[in-house]
């Protein structure tokens, strides 16, 4: 009725081989990639690591490649995220907060979140065309820092607000309910259980989200970042560049002198998001570790 044993090895042998060949072919993919990876980090470091020096990161660009730094593009994408941060983070953590802890499950909060989900996977040149139509010509704010600071803002908004939606989900709804049984309305629980509890997810998808946008060429080319500017911002209406803007001159350029100071400049930009996302996994080992505690 059950059919004879040898049946049943011989079936479980075949999905063992079929489960060893799907392992075979998924390790294989991943080490396909780490190659890629490593040739293409081995290129970039062989290139650049002759041009990185102070004088470099302190220097202007210029169209002599021995002369050319990273300095305006540097405190541009500074001021970028010094601006765009302070907008992103509240809109996006209080976005969050509403449609978890305060809006009504219905029809339009399911409209939303699918809304805010598919917006998290729009291109990234939309979102420049958006900020072209909106901030530079309709607010009239220019080619600025401003401008670019408040496009990149959407650009990161969906994203921190789904990684805080997440993180927000996360928290056990029995830490809810004790504080409600202690007396606590739904802010104050919101504010001294939720949110602390919450608040390594939402760093880290927020480090993450910023790190995608100091990254992103497209938008600030629609925008008007400069590919040549010799000054650093002084204020939020003044022009700027950013580091991807930077390098994507320099690669443009036919002489192999350029090339060199362009992997230089990869190799910064890889640096400043090394250390974004190392301080993304800090925060959420320290405040995992408090709320443990």
């Amino acid at each position: 009725m059950h059919g004879h044993p040898s049946v049943h090895v011989a079936r479980l042998a075949a999905r063992k081989y079929k489960n060893t060949i799907f392992y075979g072919l998924c390790l294989a993919a991943s080490l396909v990639g780490i190659l890629v990876l490593a040739v293409l980090l081995g290129s970039i470091l062989a290139k650049g690591l002759g041009s990185l020096d102070w004088q470099f990161l302190t220097s202007f660009p210029s169209r002599f490649p021995s002369k050319a730094g990273l300095k305006s593009a540097l405190f541009g994408s500074i001021w970028l995220v010094a601006i765009m941060i302070p907008i992103a983070f509240p809109v996006g953590v209080g976005t969050a907060i509403y449609l978890e802890e305060y809006a009504r499950r219905n029809w339009l909060h399911k409209v939303i979140n699918t809304n805010i989900n598919n917006l998290a996977g729009v291109p990234s040149i939309i979102y420049g065309l958006l900020g072209l139509a909106l901030f530079v010509r309709w607010m009239d704010l220019g080619r600025s820092v401003l401008a670019g600071a408040l496009t990149m803002s959407l650009l990161v908004l969906p994203i921190i607000i789904v990684a805080s939606q997440e993180a927000i989900r996360s928290v056990p709804d029995s830490l809810r309910h004790a504080s409600y049984a202690l007396g606590a309305s739904r802010w104050q629980t919101v504010r001294y259980v939720v949110l602390p509890a919450a608040l390594p997810g939402i760093l880290t998808g927020t480090i993450l989200a910023v790190s995608r946008a100091l990254g992103e060429t497209a938008p600030m080319l629609i925008v008007g970042a400069w590919a040549f500017i010799a000054s650093t911002p002084r204020g939020p209406l003044d022009p700027f560049t950013v580091l991807p803007m930077q390098i994507y001159n320099w690669t443009s350029r036919p002489q192999a002198a350029f090339q060199d100071i362009a992997a230089a400049g990869i190799i910064v930009l890889l640096v400043v998001l090394l250390v974004m996302n190392a301080a993304a996994i800090f925060l959420r080992n320290r405040y995992q570790r408090r709320s443990d505690a």
